[in-house]
């Protein structure tokens, strides 16, 4: 009878182990300076935020890719946060054929800040394909400013989430699927006209940025007042899902619990999991949020007008 029970137990462990849902993080190299494009403390923060929910388990690969290739299998969801145009890591070698074949089986795949960019070249039509819309040189821009988001669509990603207001570097105007299909957007905000690098007494002959501004992005946000999507999901006909994320530049805005929320609530979502109804509960202390980052030295103080003397 003993031997029949831990049988049983065994083989209980088993098919609970066996039914757990793998999300696979990759981190892409250290970026930009202290506090900002921090991938891997991200990525580590984020997965000590989902170590409490029941039959989810995580993997953080740092450097732009997997230790070992292998551990895409079973896999139900991967998350990059990395740089992105030729840099970004998919574009690497044949990394784009193969992450190809895990949407094939449906598996789900976000992007977060610059990893939602991808070439003009290589990259564009697959990523529309597989997360709904990407980053598009020429078209996009990638300003700083305080996006302040006071509603959402009704959507399990968006449980428990409250209104919130932060700055970070959201990149807009997007080059989204045809006619936005299966494209839920997100975040949506209207930014100021300063962001969009162009004004109307730009020359006609004027060239427009790769990133910074452009004719068309003028025209929709100051001429049409079209508010822009900062962060979606969408679905795809092999079931998989997929999301674009444009903030994440700013480490710390990891720390507004609903900013953190909707991305946590995300990757449960594309990952095929119930997102609870109150959304993806996590604390994060300051400590959390300066644990792991990237050797890249103290900020620079900021150079301090001289003195003058007065003269008496």
């Amino acid at each position: 009878m003993k031997k029949l029970l831990l049988t049983l137990s065994l083989w209980a462990a088993c098919a609970a182990q066996a039914a757990d849902t793998k999300i696979i993080f990759i981190a892409g190299r250290p970026s930009h300076g202290p506090l900002s494009h921090e991938h891997r403390a991200g990525c580590l923060l984020l997965q000590k935020c989902l170590a409490g929910v029941p039959g989810v388990v995580t993997e953080v690969h740092t450097n732009g890719w997997v230790s070992d290739e292998k551990v895409f299998e079973g896999v139900a969801a991967v998350v990059v946060y990395s740089d992105g145009g030729g840099g970004h890591p998919f574009l690497q070698g044949d990394r784009l054929q193969k992450i190809g074949a895990l949407m094939q089986k449906g598996v789900g795949l976000g992007a977060i800040h610059y990893a939602v960019e991808p070439t003009t070249a290589k990259g564009n039509a697959e990523f529309r394909d597989w997360i709904g819309g990407c980053f598009e040189t020429f078209w996009s821009v990638n300003p700083h400013w305080d996006g302040d988001f006071k509603e959402f669509p009704k959507h399990p990603v968006t449980s428990g989430v409250k209104p919130f207001k932060t700055n970070d570097e959201w990149y807009y105007h997007m080059r989204f699927r045809d006619g936005m299909k299966d494209v839920t957007p997100i975040l949506t905000a209207l930014p100021p006209e300063r962001t969009t690098g162009w004004s109307k007494d730009k020359p006609a002959d004027a060239k427009p940025s790769t990133h910074g501004g452009n004719k068309d992005v003028f025209a929709a946000v100051v001429e049409r007042k079209e508010p822009q999507h900062v962060m979606w999901v969408a679905t795809r006909p092999d079931g998989g899902r997929g999301f674009g994320f444009t903030g994440g530049h700013n480490h710390l805005g990891w720390g507004n619990a609903d900013q953190r929320k909707l991305v946590l609530n995300t990757i449960l979502w594309i990952a095929k999991r119930d997102v609870p109804t109150g959304g993806v509960e996590s604390a994060v202390t300051q400590d959390d949020l300066m644990a792991n980052l990237d050797p890249k030295g103290a900020p620079k103080p900021k150079p301090q007008p001289a003195k003058t003397e007065e003269k008496k």
